[in-house]
């Protein structure tokens, strides 16, 4: 699963400049779109269901499945989720991450903050012997102690030779409830943070998911693979696994 959830983290880090004000979803998803075909793989999203982009393009106040348009272009002091999958070699990646445009004000900075920060907390209880929900309850206890909500309508999921996959990983809970953690599974843990209440509702293009009182929402995802050696997070942004790999060399080398 490596090679499409390598590939999702790369469009991801080469969308991240093109998130400037004046820019459409639509070009951010011919953008994705192209870069998924050129590397030999197929959007996840395009067609799935009915769904007509490559990505999902969420700004301020959509939690998730926003449809890409021409028409919704990005303004100074936007925050948008960028949710991207591919497959490739028979298998899917998934991630998300949610992304200032120019400056944004404290509060969604916070927000940002946060969310990615209980993203971490939940990938940290994916290893083995552990529960689906321990990854949920990790992530309700970091968001609701910095004052914010995490959406229930929606969750993370397991992902293989399918996009959507058992089980299904809430993003809250107590801990020690559903299926054991084991080596070889793999979820996709993506938490959806509310700056005001947790309720969302569908807009009228029976895809987009907005915060039912109009605060923000911020959204991350990875793909974690569970091993033997505790969780292993397939959608590191090259950067991340240039550093893991030039740390493991360096260990190696010591070793010598």
């Amino acid at each position: 699963m490596r090679v499409a959830a390598e590939l999702v983290a790369d469009i991801l880090d080469a969308l991240r400049p093109l998130v400037q004000p004046g820019v459409s979803t639509l070009d951010l998803d011919v953008a994705a779109e192209r870069m998924a075909r050129e590397a030999g793989a197929e959007p996840a999203f395009k067609g799935y269901q009915g769904f007509p982009g490559s990505l999902c393009t969420s700004i301020n106040d959509e939690v998730v499945h926003g449809i890409p348009s021409s028409s919704r272009v990005l303004r100074e002091g936007d925050i948008v989720s960028i949710d991207m999958g591919v497959r490739a070699s028979g298998f899917y990646g998934d991630a998300a991450v949610t992304l200032p445009v120019g400056h944004v004000s404290s509060g969604a900075a916070a927000l940002l903050r946060v969310t990615e920060e209980s993203l971490w907390k939940g990938i940290v209880e994916a290893r083995p012997g552990n529960r689906v929900s321990d990854i949920g309850h990790a992530v309700q206890a970091h968001v609701e102690t910095a004052g914010f909500s995490v959406v229930r309508q929606f969750v993370g999921h397991g992902i293989g030779r399918a996009l959507h996959e058992e089980p299904q990983v809430p993003n809250y809970g107590v801990r020690g409830r559903g299926p054991r953690l084991a080596p070889g599974m793999v979820l996709a843990i993506e938490p959806m943070v509310n700056a005001g209440r947790a309720a969302v509702r569908e807009m009228r293009d029976n895809w987009t998911q907005v915060t039912a009182d109009g605060s923000l929402s911020a959204h991350f995802e990875h793909t974690v693979a569970v091993t033997a050696d505790g969780p292993l997070v397939l959608t590191r942004s090259r950067a991340a696994r240039q550093s893991a790999e030039a740390v493991a060399a360096g260990e190696a080398g010591h070793r010598g």
